[in-house]
């Protein structure tokens, strides 16, 4: 088979060999569950099948995560232009698994952010009951999601899992309402905080080099304090979150640490990046391609603390099911074994390989058009927001982050469309009666200048405005009207596609709610099998 007529097989048959890949992934994973059961851990033939059966569905659960969360670290990347999807596969799937496989830890919190009360739980065959139905109630709602290309938090998926199979469970009193609340209050802030630091970011690069009239020299100076200032975000950002298990530093020491490595970044880039800017044109596409490798490079680090971190929302659950079915007894914090970790790893980078394109393409080219410095923009916005919300105590989602950035970014530029539209009212409206030629070269001038010279030149078109005589020819009153109405146009013209947007946001609001629902259907179902 040639090499077109094979590409051809593969495309025509794309879904099939995707799900029999994950099969076949999920059915050696059972094979190696089956082994650690029955010789490492000793259980007994009954108890070994129950493992098998958890961990095919905690290693489903995490293909899930791979295949939804992968977009919020690499669609920004990839719809910009700065990395290609299977490069962006490729990355994402190697710093996922060494993620969670380096920096995933060995103990994981099983009762997912103390959402339920274990000490209510008056038998081990509960527990894993509860466990067991959450994870696959968590896993098919992102399954949907993923279908559905609505990129949703994997976080709070398992949380409300876990709280609606505990309800069914113990009833309501088994819940932890006020970590139920602080999450809730995490919907909102999440996508606030990323969005209006994505905006605010990009609104100073705008300021700081694309409305300069040499944007070369702009960026010479500029662009390296940019990538410092990455250099010092994603530096804390992993010493606090992506490094945390397996060293313990204080916030001051992380933010002390980053600024140092970026001072010594600053300090190097300088005559690179000058010698680089100024082979560039003087354009935004020169400047953007100042930011690849630092996007490229963030986006790898984003990979490898979501894997650190987001791992144990697969494994936490099959670490306490392993742990009740070894020792017998409920464990609040469960020692995870390595092939635990690895296997959960695995099933981050499958997943996000098989399934991990669609959400990528939704992140990063369906909501708004991306370039590279919005990307940078929203790079930083994550980063940021998940430092401040740890410190201040604010449990926020990745996910909300990110797509609140993309959110942000697109209305910024909705913003900014529409107050040029006005200006360029403005420069018509002083034009009145000219020549076309006129207009055009004076509104080349206008693009061209700089913000102050932009103020200046709008008030002295609402001077000449003012100033004009009541008479006009007819040739330059039907060209003020004919461009008057095309602003109008540009104005009403949207950047983000509000339906994407509603679509996203019905899926956040509903995801606990959904969750929790079909982990107590599928509770009492798994009950009724095991016993």
């Amino acid at each position: 088979m040639g090499k077109n007529a094979a590409f051809r097989f593969i495309a025509k048959h794309q879904d099939a060999l995707q799900l029999g890949a994950a099969l076949l992934f999920l059915g050696l994973v059972g094979v190696s569950a089956h082994v650690m059961g029955s010789t490492s851990a000793g259980l007994t033939p009954a108890a070994t099948w129950l493992l098998v059966v958890a961990t095919a569905v905690g290693v489903y659960m995490a293909m899930n995560i791979g295949a939804n969360d992968v977009a919020n670290n690499m669609g920004p990347a990839v719809g910009s232009g700065a990395m290609t999807m299977g490069a962006a596969l490729a990355v994402a799937a190697l710093f996922e698994a060494l993620g969670a496989i380096v920096a995933g830890g060995e103990v994981v919190n099983t009762i997912k952010s103390g959402i339920v009360d274990a000490s209510q739980f008056t038998d081990a065959d509960t527990y894993v009951q509860v466990m067991l139905a959450a994870l696959l109630a968590a896993a098919l709602w992102l399954n949907l999601a993923t279908a559905l290309g609505a990129p949703v938090s994997t976080t709070h998926s398992i949380i409300g899992a876990i709280m609606g199979a505990g309800i069914a469970a113990g009833g309501w009193g088994l819940i932890n309402w006020y970590n139920v609340g602080s999450i809730a209050v995490s919907w909102v802030v999440s996508p606030l905080m990323g969005g209006a630091l994505a905006a605010g970011f990009l609104y100073v690069i705008k300021r700081s080099v694309t409305y300069r009239s040499d944007r070369t020299d702009a960026a010479r100076r500029v662009v390296p304090l940019l990538i410092a200032l990455m250099v010092w975000a994603y530096t804390t950002f992993m010493l606090l979150k992506g490094m945390g298990r397996l060293l313990t530093i204080g916030f001051l020491e992380a933010l002390l640490a980053g600024a140092v490595l970026a001072l010594v970044v600053w300090w190097l880039s300088r005559k690179p990046f000058a010698r680089l800017a100024s082979r560039q044109r003087s354009g935004k596409d020169g400047v953007n391609r100042l930011f690849t490798w630092p996007l490229i490079c963030s986006a790898a680090l984003l990979s490898f603390a979501h894997g650190a971190n987001d791992v144990a929302n697969a494994v936490g659950p099959l670490a306490g099911i392993y742990e009740a079915l070894q020792g017998g007894a409920v464990a609040g914090a469960a020692v995870s074994p390595l092939w635990i970790l690895v296997i959960g790893a695995l099933g981050l980078s499958v997943g996000l390989v098989l399934y991990g394109s669609k959400l990528i393409r939704t992140v990063g080219r369906e909501i708004t058009e991306l370039d590279n410095m919005r990307a940078y923009a929203i790079a930083m916005a994550v980063a940021i927001t998940v430092i401040t919300a740890s410190q201040l105590g604010i449990p926020v989602s990745t996910t909300h982050i990110a797509i609140g950035g993309v959110f942000g970014v697109g209305f910024l530029r909705e913003l900014l469309k529409v107050n040029y539209a006005k200006m360029k009212v403005v420069v018509f409206s002083g034009h009145q009666g000219a020549d076309r030629a006129e207009v055009e070269a004076y509104l080349h001038r206008f693009e061209a200048a700089e913000v102050q010279e932009k103020t200046r030149m709008l008030a002295e078109m609402k001077r000449r405005t003012k100033q004009r005589e009541a008479t006009e020819t007819a040739e330059g009153a039907f060209l003020a009207k004919k461009e008057q109405r095309a602003m109008k146009k540009a104005i009403k013209k949207e950047i983000v596609k509000r339906s994407a947007v509603m679509r996203i946001v019905a899926a956040w609001i509903i995801t606990v709610p959904a969750t929790a629902v079909l982990a107590a259907i599928l509770f009492y179902i798994v009950r009724a099998v095991l016993n």
